[in-house]
């Protein structure tokens, strides 16, 4: 194996401090390591799991006690609930699709092909009314979420739809999880919070 040159090893290592050093935010980051109690704990929580803070917690921990609520409730969507993984990923993949967030796709395309994400519904959930790659089910979940992401005034023939097809449970909490999402949507464009470049998720397993 060469060894690198001297000037090519010294602007190799000084691109990879840079890189290192770049702002992820409009806000400086919080340290991955805090002194706040609140913040260290969560970030223990999420080293528990097998994950790593990811960028969108060393922006909202600045607020530690919401941050905590925001990581709690992300964690509860995941594990605790009914609606099945596809529909939950489905689900925010459309609003960041509406939202125009490359945050929310970069952390959730892998993770919604995990759980069953084809390539054509990837290519065509922006424009999914005219797409044959959704059933009918994934067609209610995406008209639900559409009327909620206008403003939430969903008409009687979308919420029917929806509710042939999922339980008062499942419908609540596929419409928090719009909720949430589109908050992480917001926060990540208002803040201008980068997408992690080096794998970094927050818990260990992809569904």
């Amino acid at each position: 194996m060469k060894l690198l040159a001297p000037a090519f090893a010294i602007l190799l290592l000084s691109n990879l401090a840079l890189a290192a050093d770049s702002p992820i935010a409009r806000l400086p980051a919080v340290s991955d390591h805090p002194s706040d109690p609140v913040l260290a704990k969560m970030f223990d929580g999420i080293r528990a799991r097998g994950g790593q803070p990811l960028n969108l917690h060393l922006i909202q921990g600045h607020a530690p006690e919401l941050a905590k609520l925001r990581a709690e409730t992300a964690y509860a969507i995941r594990f605790n609930t009914t609606t099945p993984p596809l529909i939950r990923e489905l689900a925010i993949l459309r609003v960041g699709a509406i939202l125009n967030t490359e945050y929310d796709r970069k952390q959730h395309i892998p993770m919604a092909k995990a759980c069953g994400l084809t390539d054509a519904q990837l290519a065509t959930l922006e424009h999914w009314r005219g797409s044959a790659a959704f059933d009918a089910r994934e067609q209610a979940l995406l008209a639900y979420v559409d009327a909620l992401m206008a403003g939430g005034d969903v008409d009687d023939a979308t919420f029917g739809a929806l509710a042939r097809h999922f339980d008062s449970r499942q419908i609540v909490e596929i419409t928090l999880i719009v909720g949430n999402y589109f908050t992480t949507g917001v926060l990540t464009k208002a803040l201008r919070i980068e997408p992690e470049t080096d794998g970094r998720a927050s818990v260990r397993g992809k569904c």
